[in-house]
Parts: C-alpha cells; structure tokens; sequence
C-alpha cells in the first residue's frame, strides 16, 4: 500500500501531550481519513473540531481540569470524540470494561470519583445505565450521563443534544473559574489544551491485583504517549494504513496501541463494537483493511472459517498478537496462509505498555515461543525473591522500569510502595528467563493470573465474587486450557453447610454475576482446599486435579 502524501511520521520532537498529538496530526493530515464508522466519516480535520466540540460541551457542563470522566461503551467513533474531547480539557480517562456487569462497573465509578459517565442503553440488548443504577452502589461524585445510542432514561442526555449544548447545565454547579467563564467553552477548550504538560494525569485503567480488588492504574500524558510513539514503531503503522480495531477501547491495546498510535501514524481507524469473524472479514475485504491486531483467537477464527480461501484479504499487512502462549502453528499458518508482511508478538501491562515485542524479522518459533526482547524505552531483568539478578536460562520474576510505567495506583500508596520502587523498577509478579539470544520467555504468572480470550482473569477476584454465593464456604479458582478461548476459569468449592448448589446452578450465577471471561466454565466440589504449612492453597495440586478430571477428546 502507498502511503498518504504528507504521512511522514511525527518529528524527532515529539509531542508532549494527546491534544498536541493530535494537533501535529491535523497539521500534516487534516484532510486524510480519520475515522470510518458505518455511514460516518471523518477526516482528521473534522475529528479534531467535533472533539473540540465534545470538550466544550463538558466544559459547559462543568468538569474541571483533574474531573474523571468513565466511558463505558463499545468501540465507536463517539468514543473517539469523547476520550479526545476530555483530554483536550485535561479531565481523566476512566474507561469501563464493557463485560461488566452493574455492580462491577459502578465500583469503578465510585473508586475513581468519575463525576461524568458517556454510555450506551442498547449494548448487545443490554441498558448499561439501567445496570448501574440498580447495583446498589451510591455514586455522590457521579453528576451527568451521557448516553451515546440507545433510549435516554430520565435523568440522562442523549449525546447529539448533549454536544448541541440544547439540555440544561448537565452536572450539577459549575467547576469553572470565573476566568474561564467569561471565555467561550471553545475558547476554553483551547487554552485548557494548551496549557497541559507532559506530567498532567491522563488516564486511570483499572487492572485486578491478588488481593482481588481492582487497582487503579494512573498515568500522565507523557508516559501514555510514550505507549503509543513506540508501538508505531513497533509495528511500522504508517500514515494511509487502514486499522481495523476489534480489541476494546477500554483496554490498553484499544486505547494506547490503537486510538493514540492511529492518530500519532495518520492511519485510518475502523472501530468494530464486538468481533464477529464474518463482519471482520467483510471488511477486510470492502475496505482493504491492512492492520489487524488482536488476541490469537482472532486469527485463529479467521484461518479456520469456512469462507476464508475465497475472500481478497490480500490488502492485510500488519498482525500484532499476545496475551497467551501461542502454538507455533498458528504463526506458521498466519504467515502462510495469510497476506501480512509483519507479524508481531509482545509482553505488556496495563502498568507500563508494551515493554517486550519479538521484530518482523523474527522466525516463527521465536515468535511463538517467546515475546521477544525489551523495547528501546526500557530495561528488564530478571529476579530472584531476593531482587538479586539471575543469569541468562534462570526463570524468576520480570522486573521493569522504563519510560512509561506507571505513575501510581490510584489511592493506593501502599500496593504502589510493594510494586515499584523509589527508583522506577516496576514488579510484574510474572515470571520469565532470558535467552541467550535476549528473548524473554514467559515462564509462568505468579499472581495466577490467566487469560481468556485475550482478557486477563485473576482468581482472587472472581473468589471473592463467588463468596458472595451462599452454597460457597470456600473456594479457589485456576485457569485450565480451553481450545477455543486459550484458557477458561475452574472453581473448587468447599460448600457452606446445609446449602445445595449444582454446577450447572454457579455457572448461571456467575454469568450473571461477573463479567463473561471471569465466570468459570467448570466447577468441582470439594471436601477440603489443599493448603500449604502457611495455609495458603497450593493451587499447583488442583491444576493436576483439573488436568486428571478433563474430559476427553
């Protein structure tokens, strides 16, 4: 594919915030394609003013600079406008996890104080207001809702009237300064923009920890960008370059390594709400879609649809894949079978990014069998429980400091005291070994974490939901591999006693009640949880139970 006239990539200067980021890139492209979302299309001149447009709004309405904004929506070009707009303001991402379910959503919503919400009420027949307001979760700081599609509920603005400025003062008094109020919200959208620096707080994603209560994740402008330069370095997105993006807004791949590399490239963003393989072929196809990132089930879809040898995907450039082990086959079948030039698989975390990547030039079982070596922002090691730095071959955990980890955990100084140290080394609670040739293998995740379908899943966190069961005295939860999703979630209860539960019953209580990725697929019940001489369960025994009891082909 040619690129863009004018598609350089950013200057060696790079831009020290999202909205100067932007800024470049209208300058260069104003009149390329930014986004292409069903009859909606938008050159990057006309997303920058509908994004300033979007900020004046929430200027009018009130939020100030610092105010935590949730989106909690599926991909879309308003979420675009939106998560643009806030910055543009200096107001804090928070987005939402669009797998969750009320309760879930509406602990993020308190924890961070977000005093705005931008949602939708007709997410896959589901009114994700409805679900919080019924969660039984007080939101005080929570003053307005913006509702992308669907029914308005009361109480709420529909986005289009929202932008038109036409509803009443959508949150309650106005944050602003009496400055700021004798300019025009677009006057001040703009002097907001430019008064941000790189150290200002961009973002809080929400990760999981062992202690099973979700971690806010802070970061600035800077080191946010720093996640986005790099992974357009990384990949060589380039300006002209067609990005279908299946992975979630919500996630550090969607937002970081998708919206913000896109923009920082000039590439055309194509948001997909929900993977479907047909709709993703038909668009590969229509459009000529020629970057195509994803969780390995993706491709794996892909390469096994019945229709796949009689579609035009040769306009396919780029894949970047991660987040599970992956069978050397399935690269050898993606470079094979597939059209893409560039074939990418990495290490990364919500706390820092993209930290470890394989290179284009990398041959299949390195790119399968491990993630690559340290990108140029950061340095790695790899530890024993003492800190002290094993050799080459040794496994023990990954430690990390680079240019964008992590701020701090959100209220947290004492889970931002045990991860990351005065001088900026960051603990993974992974584990890895480094290869004589530098490619880290991952070796193991000592937190237990597991991933399904792309999505990390941390036990401690779905045992304290399922605790909540009254059939469920104790239990523990594993990941155990699933063909189709890499890996799954299995439950070991201790039931309470005189209550009755089948596991047909806790599968159904657990969709219900957790996000779908975090609900075991299989329970077993039993008398007592192997524990260790500290009490703690050793979780390895029922990993062998599991493998014992699996059913066979």
């Amino acid at each position: 594919m040619t690129a863009a006239a004018g598609s350089e990539p950013v200057g060696t200067q790079e831009p020290a915030t999202i909205a100067e980021l932007l800024a470049r890139t209208v300058e260069r492209l104003g009149d390329q394609p930014a986004v292409v979302d069903g009859d909606t299309r938008l050159t990057y001149s006309e997303l920058d003013e509908r994004s300033r447009r979007f900020g004046a709004a929430l200027v009018e309405g009130g939020v100030a600079v610092g105010d935590r904004v949730a989106i909690w929506a599926p991909n879309s070009v308003e979420w675009i406008v939106a998560v643009l707009g806030l910055w543009r303001i200096g107001a804090v991402l928070v987005p939402i996890n669009t797998r969750f379910k009320g309760r879930e959503a509406a602990e993020i919503l308190r924890r961070s104080g977000a005093t705005a919400l931008v949602t939708v009420t007709d997410f896959l027949d589901t009114d994700l207001v409805d679900l919080v307001r019924n969660s039984g979760v007080e939101l005080p700081e929570l003053r307005a809702t913006i509702v992308i599609s669907g029914p308005v509920p009361d109480g709420a603005v529909g986005w289009d009237e929202f932008v038109a400025g036409e509803s009443e003062s959508a949150l309650a008094e106005s944050a602003l300064t009496e400055s700021a109020l004798a300019e025009s919200a677009l006057a001040e959208v703009d002097r907001r923009g430019a008064a941000l620096s790189a150290d200002d707080r961009s973002d809080i994603l929400f990760t999981s920890g062992t202690t099973g209560v979700p971690k806010g994740v802070v970061q600035t402008h800077g080191r946010t960008l720093c996640v986005a330069l790099d992974w357009v370095e990384m990949t060589g997105l380039r300006g002209g370059d067609r990005y279908l993006m299946v992975n979630p807004y919500f996630h550090m791949f969607g937002l970081k390594a998708g919206i913000l590399a896109a923009i920082a490239a000039g590439a055309t963003m194509y948001p997909e709400a929900v993977f479907d393989v047909d709709r993703v072929l038909d668009r590969v196809e229509s459009d000529a879609i020629t970057v195509l990132p994803g969780a390995p089930t993706i491709y794996q879809s892909i390469l096994d649809h019945s229709s796949v040898g009689s579609r035009d995907l040769s306009s396919l450039r780029v894949a970047v894949t991660g987040a599970a082990d992956i069978p050397v086959e399935l690269i050898r079948r993606m470079h094979t079978e597939l059209p893409f030039e560039v074939i990418v698989t990495g290490y990364g975390l919500t706390e820092g990014g993209t930290a470890v990547a394989t290179s284009p030039g990398d041959d299949f079982e390195v790119i399968a069998t491990t993630v690559g070596r340290p990108r140029p922002s950061f340095e790695l090691r790899i530890v024993d429980s003492d800190g002290a730095e094993l050799p080459a071959g040794e496994a023990g955990e990954i430690v990390l400091r680079g240019a964008s980890i992590m701020l701090e955990y959100l209220d947290d100084p004492g889970a931002t005291a045990d991860t990351l140290t005065a001088d900026g080394w960051l603990s993974t609670g992974d584990l890895g070994a480094l290869g004589e040739d530098g490619n880290l293998r991952i070796m193991g995740r000592s937190k237990d974490m597991f991933i399904v379908g792309g999505f990390n899943a941390y036990p401690a966190e779905i045992e304290n939901s399922l605790l909540r069961h009254p059939a469920v005295q104790q239990v523990a939860v594993i990941g155990i591999p699933d063909e189709r999703l890499g890996e799954v979630g299995m439950a070991f209860v201790v039931r309470a006693p005189g209550v009755e539960a089948t596991e047909a019953e806790l599968v159904a209580w657990s969709r219900a009640e957790m996000a779908n990725y975090k609900a075991p697929r299989r329970f077993a019940f039993v008398d007592e949880l192997p524990i260790n001489a500290t009490g703690k369960v050793v979780k390895e025994q029922l990993r062998q139970q599991a493998a014992a009891s699996a059913p066979s082909d």
